[in-house]
């Protein structure tokens, strides 16, 4: 279930609540195709492609409605910070071991 969307030009936020029996792979794949999809046929622009990769976040109940303000506040956000700054901090905050080359 979604519960909030938003993003930039070059990348998109989505807030969403997953059963323990859905995949997030099988989510994102479904949700590219079909976005992909809309656009080309609604929309025109027959050259939008997804990336190949994406990140994704657990957060806890307690962080929904932040995580929420956030998602919403993306233009003020990035005012300040590119998305690929902010990314790089998330990752490192989280723990995820990347390599800058691929990011």
């Amino acid at each position: 279930m979604a519960e909030s969307i938003g993003g930039m030009s070059d990348h998109v936020h989505l807030l969403v609540g997953l059963r323990a029996t859905h995949r997030l792979a099988d989510f994102l794949r479904e949700l590219k195709a079909g976005s992909s999809g809309w656009v080309h046929h609604e929309i025109g622009i027959r050259g939008f492609v997804w990336q190949e990769g994406y990140g994704a976040f657990t957060v806890s109940a307690s962080q929904r409605a932040a995580v929420r303000r956030y998602i919403e506040d993306q233009e003020e956000h990035h005012r300040t910070r590119t998305f690929h700054e902010e990314y790089i901090e998330l990752l490192r905050l989280s723990g995820v071991d990347f390599d800058s080359r691929y990011v």
